[in-house]
């Protein structure tokens, strides 16, 4: 290895980054020159490069920093499921608990999301033995169809990485199944933890001297939840079947899961403050039934040449049932009923309703005038303070993906080219209605027999419809290649791209033939993403990377019906117009030093600038609770990531910080009327250097593993958020008065600890137990600014201001994900075979 200080040249380097590399270089002239003496850098691990196996680079000629969970990591007591373990051990990776259910978080790394909850921008990709498992419609993660007790490895490469298709603006997340050829013997495993939580989950592989090998795992989990009415229920099967050889590896795997889950959502704070435990309204119920087929093929020609190729086909069903609270009802009059619905009321055999003096103060939970208005057909969507929201859908998507790596010298220099070819397609059925009802005590909405269907008309002279019934159809073919050079045995430089065509065919069962209102519409979308990136040793121990690299992503279906201003929707329960959307360009630039330290230690530093142009948001409408989404100039998240690993004979430990601002970087216009400094039309004004949303500046994590003897391991874990700004509150202005406006619309930070311990009673025995939340810290990881139908002792309110003559107004204030309080688990594990 060289020992003459690197000599850096920051104009070849692009603009935004010269000063960091500059410095970067600088700092480590004195360290170059005695690179003899330093520890030799970790060649041996491989980091896949695309989402077929068969591309792998040595670590330290990734032009990034690659984080990486082996199986242990994944099935340490520590980590409950697969969102938990990317949250305790990947640094940059944060949870919004939108929904509340354990299976349904918001994943976000460096400010990037890929989530569960149709709607929310995506901005991860996830895939799973070559499968994209970012769903069609909507680019969602449903984290609970991902078979977690099958995963052999995961890796989370960062930036907007073109090989990896659409939809990896801010990384992608690589996920391998285990198979029977590396993952032998038979393991069951039992854990049992408050709130009537039960899990039971098994392996077994094995292989034969013929070649054929196998591979099984099943799961299943229950628990009633920590909140009021908030069980979860779940099952997932995953089997995989294959044959190999020398030179070939051909396997035949599958995945069934079946789930339940509930996520009661978001709760207003003074409720929370008076009750954690509770919720705002329910039921919000999500029914997933997902099968996944998957044929994988490897083949090694020779030394230098091999072929890869996978074909899959999925089908997804899913229904869910929300109840809410229908905010067009808050500023109605909707406690005595007049004497034209007391007549109907009569007329129709009920008794008890009040004649005359129904108020807020004497009746908490009205349903009078909406079961009245019913009877009438005249005003259900704004005397009924409830809605029972619906939506069902089936999603069928088939692809195919093959690559070629050649490895070897090319003028004299050793090289790795990869070229490659996918194809999706998918077709989609979409469903969804809305029904009237009325809220109870217990939250929960009685229906009415009345739907938003389109049979009412509003004040505003529209039909009050909140159905959808839309068939869509979408492909995408894609070609990429990729090349690393390694110019010395110390430099090493790669060159990488990605072609995408995406076409989307939607059909309106109920507003055929486009126009206002209408979703038809064919929309197409290509894009060709480079990316450039160069490694180079510095010293045998210190290793310098730097990379810039495109990726985009195109409007989804649900977006693309849901962007007329014109025609606002109440996602997710609505969709209406299709004007046309722009694609989302993330450019990333990165740079960054990793080595090692004393042989057991492992280090990273990066600088990174992630820009958005065009992003998409869902802008709030002057109608409650409606809006719409639509392009954005450009935003920008950019940072610091530090990282320290190390291992001992009886200590492991790591940490992990990353600084990360992430701001909008042009002026807008959005909806906020829950906000304070919103104008006359519910408008705030946004400017660059505003902070997005839900998005902490500071995390830090840290962990300790203690093998205190052959027997006994313990191990803590540390998690240090700091605080954001709410949804609602993008322009930071919110200030609240204690009056009109509740809540600082911001969630706080907080900081987490957790206790795991595993004792071995015998190489087949294990006995676990789990603290989740040591100290009981209450805290929020999701914020939103919103109209509030609830006074601070839990009953309803509609036109809260009409005492002081405004009878128009409504209540806003700040909503908050709680996060879980202090859990334990306890477990046995039995080993057998391997």
């Amino acid at each position: 290895m060289p020992t003459t200080p690197p000599i850096c040249y920051p104009r070849l380097q692009p603009q935004r980054l010269a000063l960091a590399i500059s410095a970067i270089c600088l700092a480590f002239r004195a360290w170059a020159a005695e690179g003899d003496a330093a520890a030799p850098m970790q060649t041996v691990e491989v980091i896949g490069t695309t989402p077929l196996a068969g591309a792998a680079l040595a670590r330290e000629q990734v032009a990034a920093h690659v984080q990486h969970l082996d199986s242990s990591d994944l099935a340490a007591p520590a980590s409950s499921n697969l969102p938990d373990a990317l949250n305790r051990k990947l640094a940059g990776v944060t949870l919004n608990e939108v929904q509340g259910n354990p299976y349904q978080p918001d994943v976000s790394f460096r400010g990037y999301t890929a989530s569960p909850l149709l709607g929310t921008p995506q901005g991860l990709a996830v895939y799973l033995d070559g499968v994209r498992m970012n769903q069609p419609f909507g680019d969602v993660v449903s984290w609970d169809l991902i078979p977690h007790n099958a995963i052999a490895s995961l890796d989370l490469l960062p930036g907007s990485d073109p090989l990896f298709g659409l939809n990896a603006l801010g990384g992608a997340l690589v996920l391998r199944s285990k198979d029977g050829l590396h993952d032998t013997g038979s393991t069951l495993q039992l854990q049992a933890g408050r709130y009537d939580r039960k899990e039971l989950a098994f392996e077994h592989g094995g292989h034969d001297a013929s070649g054929w090998h196998w591979f099984t795992a099943g799961n299943g989990y229950q628990e009633d939840g920590w909140r009021e009415a908030s069980p979860t229920r779940l099952g997932q099967l995953f089997g995989k079947l294959g044959w190999a050889d020398r030179h070939t590896d051909i396997s035949l795997s599958s995945a069934i899961s079946s789930s339940s889950l509930t996520g009661n959502g978001l709760q207003e704070g003074r409720l929370l403050e008076r009750d954690y435990a509770s919720v705002y309204t329910r039921p919000d119920q999500t029914h997933n039934h997902g099968l996944m087929l998957n044929l994988q093929a490897n083949h090694r020609v020779s030394e230098q040449l091999q072929f890869s190729a996978n074909a899959y086909y999925r089908r997804l069903k899913n229904d869910t049932l929300n109840g809410d609270m229908n905010d067009d009802s808050l500023d109605q009059s909707v406690y005595q009923p007049n004497a034209a619905e007391q007549a109907a009321l009569a007329a129709a055999g009920y008794t008890g309703y009040p004649a005359k003096g129904a108020t807020a103060a004497n009746t908490p939970f009205p349903y009078w005038r909406c079961l009245a208005n019913v009877l009438r057909k005249d005003e259900p969507a704004e005397k009924c303070n409830g809605l029972l929201n619906r939506s069902a859908s089936e999603q069928h998507n088939a692809g195919f993906g093959a690559q070629a790596t050649v490895s070897g010298d090319w003028a004299g220099m050793p090289q790795q080219l990869t070229a490659g070819m996918a194809f999706d397609s998918s077709h989609t059925e979409f469903r969804q209605s809305s029904q009237f009802g009325y809220l109870n005590p217990d939250r929960s909405i009685t229906p009415v027999n009345f739907y938003a269907d389109g049979s009412e008309i509003d004040d505003s002279g529209m039909p009050v419809d909140a159905r959808v019934d839309l068939a869509g159809r979408t492909r995408t073919a894609s070609l990429y290649a990729s090349q690393t050079l390694s110019l010395s045995r110390s430099l090493h430089l790669s060159l990488s791209a990605r072609y995408n065509r995406s076409s989307v065919h939607n059909r309106d069962h109920l507003t055929p033939g486009g126009g206002p209102g209408s979703l038809d519409g064919d929309h197409r979308f290509s894009r060709f993403n480079p990316a450039l990136g160069a490694s180079w040793d510095i010293t045998p121990a210190a290793n310098f990377y730097a990379r810039i690299s495109e990726s985009s992503r195109t409007p989804t279906a649900i977006e693309l019906g849901c962007a007329d201003p014109a025609n606002p929707c109440k996602l997710p329960n609505a969709m209406a117009g299709d004007p046309p959307l722009r694609q989302v360009i993330t450019r990333t630039q990165e740079a960054g030093l990793r080595g090692t330290l004393a042989r057991s230690i492992d280090w990273n530093a990066s600088l990174f600038s992630a820009s958005n142009r065009d992003d998409i948001l869902f802008v709030a409408d002057d109608s409650a609770g409606y809006g719409y989404f639509r392009n954005v100039g450009a935003t920008r998240r950019r940072g610091v990531e530090l990282t320290l690993n190390g291992k001992s004979t009886q200590l492991d430990w790591s940490a992990g910080y990353t600084y990360l601002d992430a701001t909008f970087r042009s002026s807008e216009i959005l909806g906020g009327a829950a906000n304070s400094s919103a104008n006359a039309d519910g408008n705030i004004t946004i400017h660059s250097g505003d902070r997005l949303p839900l998005i902490a500046r500071h995390n830090f994590k840290a962990s300790a593993e203690w093998h205190a003897s052959t027997a006994w391991t313990l191990e803590a874990d540390m998690r240090a958020v700091s605080g954001a700004n709410a949804r609602g509150n993008e322009n930071g202005q919110h200030q609240p008065d204690g009056v009109h406006y509740l809540g600082s619309g911001r969630m706080a930070g907080y900081t987490l600890f957790d206790l795991s311990a595993t004792y071995a009673a015998s190489p087949q025995w294990q006995w676990f137990a789990r603290v989740s939340n040591l100290f009981d810290r209450r805290y929020a990881s999701a914020a939103q600014l919103n109209a509030t139908g609830l006074t601070a002792t839990g009953n309803f309110i509609a036109r809260p201001f009409s005492a002081s003559g405004d009878n128009q107004s409504v209540l806003h204030s700040t909503f908050y994900g709680p996060g879980a309080p202090r859990t334990i688990a306890l477990g046995l594990r039995y080993s057998f075979g391997g």
